[in-house]
């Protein structure tokens, strides 16, 4: 575990890479396969597969799903979507944050999303605080586990969005994560304005949708590492649904042209669960 944390840390010290996330551990071990060199997880597409909305998974089952990345990639870093550490307070929050470390991730990410719809944002003062609680937490417990600070403006209506998340990524920095994370800027403008902010640290960008950018033209920005979110999950139920759709209004199986065959599905899992094995042994 201490090999894999020291090579997620190294990821973030030059270049550009990609971390896709996925929701359970046959799209892990699938991703393990095209070579990315890490892992995140995605809260949104996991609790669609639990067939609840997102922002509405208990922590217990939370941590068994983070757990369950790292049990599925043992020669991956995993990096979980830690939301607001499950905790309004700072005593949970220090103690949701040891729990986390304790599935084995590499590194996670703590928002300052409140997840009140009347008060979206934690106020300044204490989303730092949440921050400072995060980062003595992590180290009390010894392990070389990467903190990732989010600012969430741009995701909840903010009249100013680029303006407030520096200003609090910049004092997140200080604070000691890690990692600063602004999702929802979509401009080359607004991300290379963050990334010139962080002064050196490590830039996380979330791509959802396709924002006319590649990854070689977000690494030409400075960004250091970016993350999909939920848009593989949501491609799965995109092409899942319009398949449905055709069947139930239609009675049409057009939804299921082009589908991967089993062949290659089960070929794969076949040797991949021998190799699991066998690494087991």
């Amino acid at each position: 575990m201490r090999t894999i944390r020291a090579a997620y840390r190294k990821l973030h010290e030059s270049g550009c890479f990609v971390q896709p996330n996925p929701w359970d551990a046959g799209t892990a071990r699938w991703l393990r396969a095209k070579g990315f060199p890490a892992l995140a997880t995605t809260s949104a597409g996991f609790a669609w597969s639990k067939a609840r909305p997102d922002m509405d998974v208990p922590l217990d089952l939370m941590l068994g799903y983070i757990a369950e990345m790292v049990e599925a990639t043992p020669d991956l870093p995993v990096n979980a979507d830690f939301e607001n550490g499950y905790a309004g307070d700072l005593e949970t929050l220090a103690r949701n944050v040891k729990l986390c470390v304790a599935t084995g991730v590499a590194g996670f990410s703590i928002e300052d999303a409140t997840g009140d719809p009347a008060h979206p944002l934690y106020d300044f003062d204490t989303a730092l605080a949440r921050i400072r609680v995060a980062r003595k937490a992590i180290d009390e417990t010894g392990e070389d586990v990467m903190l990732t600070a989010r600012a969430e403006a741009y995701l909840h209506g903010h009249p100013e969005p680029l303006k407030e998340v520096i200003r609090r990524l910049e004092a997140f920095s200080e604070a000691g994560a890690d990692v600063l994370y602004a999702p929802g800027p979509k401009t080359r403008e607004d991300i290379a304005a963050i990334v010139k902010a962080a002064r050196g640290k490590p830039v996380n960008v979330v791509v959802f949708a396709d924002i006319g950018m590649t990854v070689a033209d977000l690494a030409a920005l400075g960004v250091r590492r970016i993350s999909i979110g939920s848009a593989l999950a949501k491609a799965a139920f995109t092409a899942f649904d319009q398949a449905a759709e055709l069947l139930a209004k239609e009675g049409s199986f057009k939804g299921f042209a082009g589908i991967m065959p089993s062949g290659p599905l089960n070929g794969f899992f076949s040797d991949d669960f021998k190799q699991r094995r066998s690494d087991d042994r």
